[in-house]
């Protein structure tokens, strides 16, 4: 049988890398594909988990001289797992006929050290906003096959001597799933229906209360709005109820399973939380607000305008937003990180109808066709063979 090690280093990156081993698997049914999570915590549905695995205060976002993040790892033991994994993957060597790392190049430093044929997917570095370096390009010259977001990047990268390619994003593919009908209850009544991402770190807790906030002003003035809160599967439900309590709200239990609970303002329900998968409710969505990563791109590449928040230094921070502007141009809308003008920037675009089409072409077009999934694991496959 053969074996596939995959490594990743991302809540984002480890839910890509489940959607190439599904296609894998699909293609190559008689395959083992191990999973290392260098950072993150992600359940993988199509992979095994291996290696040692430690949750850091920052959630991965150590990029880009945050000295304030990269300080608080290492207090927590980053140097000692970070040594621990490449142990690992050391001790690995012969052990796995193909090795793939998701992420950024780091994930592949780290990946080389198991010495298989390596395949590359880079999920985040484009020259619309931060260009592969000198000593990265390097490092991609030693991978066997090399993925990038999209032909720019990757034209780029052939030019200074990379052979890499951009068969599709992957994020286009992830959430691609099908429909439930259950997300039609979940939007049922509001007019209109707002999905809330506040993404799948430990900080999602405290970013969905200030997005919720944003939505019980603004449902003052639209009767029927309504927010959709998705649950990422690493986070708890309840610890959300609890925080949603603490800031006012009428928490109850939901009646489907698919939405544990629902909150209440004023008497008047406006937020139910959604545990189902991301694409049917996006297909459902006017607006999106999120201080998510991946879930924002999926959302701009289902065609729905995204509208993230400036929130200050001990969130995501600006150099964080900068990236995800230049990935998705136009699809995404900044506003302040002040509840108020946030409402105020919100009921705008909800009453700019010609806006909303604008972002939401745009966010297909910056994010591309789906089947970049299914490519990669066709030159996996190749790669076994």
């Amino acid at each position: 049988m053969p074996h596939i090690l995959v490594v990743s280093n991302g809540n984002g990156e480890a839910a890509i890398a489940d959607r190439i081993a599904a296609e894998v698997h699909a293609l190559v049914p008689a395959v083992q594909i191990d999973h290392l999570a260098l950072v993150g915590e992600h359940v993988p549905a199509a992979m095994h988990e291996v290696g040692p695995r430690r949750t850091m205060p920052s959630g991965g976002l150590i990029a880009m001289g945050q000295v304030r993040n990269i300080s608080r790892d290492l207090r927590a033991g980053l140097i000692g797992l970070t040594l621990a994994q490449r142990a690992y993957l050391v001790s690995a060597r012969g052990r796995y006929d193909v090795v793939v790392a998701v992420g950024d190049v780091f994930a592949l430093i780290m990946a080389l050290a198991a010495h298989a044929p390596t395949t590359y997917v880079g999920t985040a570095k484009s020259v619309r906003v931060a260009p592969y370096g000198a000593f990265e390009r390097r490092m991609l010259r030693r991978a066997r096959n090399v993925f990038v977001r999209d032909e720019a990047t990757a034209q780029r990268l052939r030019e200074q001597g990379v052979d890499a390619s951009a068969p599709g994003n992957v994020i286009v593919d992830l959430f691609a799933a099908p429909d439930d009908p259950h997300a039609d209850h979940a939007v049922r009544g509001f007019a209109p229906a707002i999905a809330v991402l506040p993404g799948s770190r430990a900080m999602a807790y405290d970013d969905a209360r200030f997005l919720l906030d944003v939505v019980r002003r603004c449902a003052r003035d639209h009767p029927k709005l309504g927010a959709i809160l998705s649950i990422a599967p690493m986070l708890d439900p309840q610890t959300y109820e609890r925080v949603l309590r603490d800031d006012g709200w009428d928490v109850r239990a939901g009646a489907d399973p698919r939405m544990s609970f629902v909150a209440l303002a004023e008497g008047r329900e406006i937020v139910r939380a959604w545990r189902g998968a991301l694409g049917p409710l996006l297909a459902r969505a006017q607006v999106v607000i999120g201080q998510a990563g991946t879930a924002n791109e999926a959302a701009a590449a289902a065609g729905v305008p995204v509208m993230a928040f400036e929130r200050g230094k001990d969130r995501k921070t600006a150099w964080y937003r900068m990236r995800q502007v230049g990935l998705l141009g136009d699809a995404l809308m900044i506003a302040p990180g002040d509840p108020a003008r946030a409402c105020a920037a919100l009921s705008a675009l909800l009453d700019d109808a010609p806006r909303r089409v604008a972002m939401g072409t745009a966010g297909k077009e910056r994010m591309g066709p789906p089947g970049g999934a299914l490519a990669i694991a066709h030159s996996i496959a190749e790669a076994l063979a």
